[in-house]
């Protein structure tokens, strides 16, 4: 919200003739600060526009700062993630409001922005794990609730399972209109040709593969392939070539959508991946101490899902053992927690908001661009990271085929 802010309401009043511009001293500087580097741009949109992403890159920085700063003091003391809140809030508040009077160039322009990309990409293969579990637990869950309907009374599950196939059949037809949109508006080269092509066919191979896997699940895949579609816009819409980028210098409101959708989404799986286990657990959540749970670790945590049964002093020696190097505690209920990666999967999420609401840090108006080198960098960034995310989840499927000695569980 602070990000919105600042890009859409405090960024026009530091134009150079804007609102803030008239007070003595202090509005001058604000000025001077916040267009820093964007004088530099012929057009008077891209000025306006570097302008803008300035102010999101200060609230990113500062987020993305405050959570590596968590990240560092939960891993000396995990118990510290969930103490001080007031105090937490206070600091980031005062440091965005620091923020404000720091010069773009180099700390924004120069440094952060950098940082912002690589912390975008990063979360690019997060979130494709992120929305494996999502799918997983999804399908899981509407599946053992038709089953239980079916134990109950017999055909009253199928309103579940009829569920499961309609949540299939809205995402794969989304998949499906996305990609003739793709090919009507951002045909004519070869490289976005390309990209199209590759998502479809690697869809559609791993959508045959999870079939006919023993755990199979549509709805997975489902999901994956709309995902990837989703990448595939992002990346031609970053081409720099204004032949097959119709979205050349507009600001991409689908992309911006999609891309606060999926923040939120991630953001509200941080908080759930640790509480789903007693929603989805098929044992009971009136166990006696010191009887056998089920301890799911969350995907995010190893990069494949953990499960087993083990007894409570069985984790309460695990704990012991990894505390000090693995960032671990328990909580009240006597399941393991990381703070210190939680942070930094929030301090990914900063980057990947900042790049979703800039562009990637490219300035584009009027049917150009500032930097088109950074926009095709950007471009090839994106498709490569979902081409490589998709082989990764392809090989998780293949791997228990080939290697039918070894255990994937």
């Amino acid at each position: 919200m602070l990000a919105l802010v600042f890009q859409y309401s405090l960024s026009p009043a530091l134009a150079p003739k804007g609102k803030i511009s008239y007070i003595p001293t202090l509005g001058k500087y604000l000025v001077n600060s916040w267009n820093d580097g964007c004088a530099d741009y012929p057009d008077e949109g891209l000025r306006n526009e570097c302008r803008a992403h300035s102010g999101v890159l200060r609230v990113s920085g500062c987020s993305t700062l405050f959570f590596l700063l968590a990240a560092v003091a939960a891993k000396l003391k995990p118990s510290l993630n969930r103490e001080a809140w007031p105090a937490k809030y206070v600091l980031f508040l005062f440091m965005v409001a620091g923020s404000v009077f720091l010069p773009n160039s180099p700390i924004f322009s120069s440094i952060y922005i950098n940082i912002g990309r690589f912390g975008g990409i990063l979360f690019i293969f997060l979130q494709q794990i992120i929305l494996i579990d999502l799918a997983y637990s999804w399908n899981d869950s509407w599946v053992a609730k038709a089953n239980d309907a079916e134990s109950e009374e017999r055909g009253s599950g199928q309103k579940w399972l009829t569920a499961i196939l309609i949540s299939c059949g809205v995402l794969f037809a989304s998949s499906i209109v996305g990609v003739i949109l793709l090919f009507n508006f951002f045909s004519g080269c070869k490289s976005n040709e390309a990209f199209i092509y590759v998502t479809l066919v690697m869809c559609i191979i791993i959508t045959i593969v999870q079939l006919c896997s023993e755990e199979s699940s549509l709805l997975t895949s489902a999901v994956i392939t709309s995902y990837a579609v989703y990448l595939t816009y992002a990346a031609v819409s970053k081409n720099p070539n204004g032949e097959c980028n119709p979205q050349l210098g507009e600001d991409s409101v689908l992309d911006i959508a999609f891309g606060i959708t999926l923040t939120i989404l991630s953001l509200g799986w941080m908080g759930w991946s640790y509480t789903a286990d007693d929603r989805l657990s098929t044992t009971s959540g009136n166990q006696a101490p010191n009887t056998l749970v089920e301890l799911t670790f969350p995907l995010v945590e190893s990069g494949t899902p953990a499960k087993g049964l083990i007894t409570n002093s069985d984790l309460e020696e695990y704990a012991n053992r990894v505390m000090d190097n693995d960032c671990m505690e328990v909580d009240d209920d006597n399941k393991p927690t990381f703070p210190c990666r939680i942070n930094i999967v929030l301090a990914m999420i900063s980057c990947w908001f900042a790049m979703v609401l800039t562009g990637w840090g490219t300035s584009t108006a009027s049917g150009s661009t500032a930097n088109p080198q950074v926009s095709g960098v950007t471009m090839w960034l994106i498709i490569c990271s979902q081409w490589l995310s998709l082989t990764l989840y392809l090989w998780t499927l293949v791997a228990p085929k080939i290697f039918t000695d070894r255990d994937f569980s």
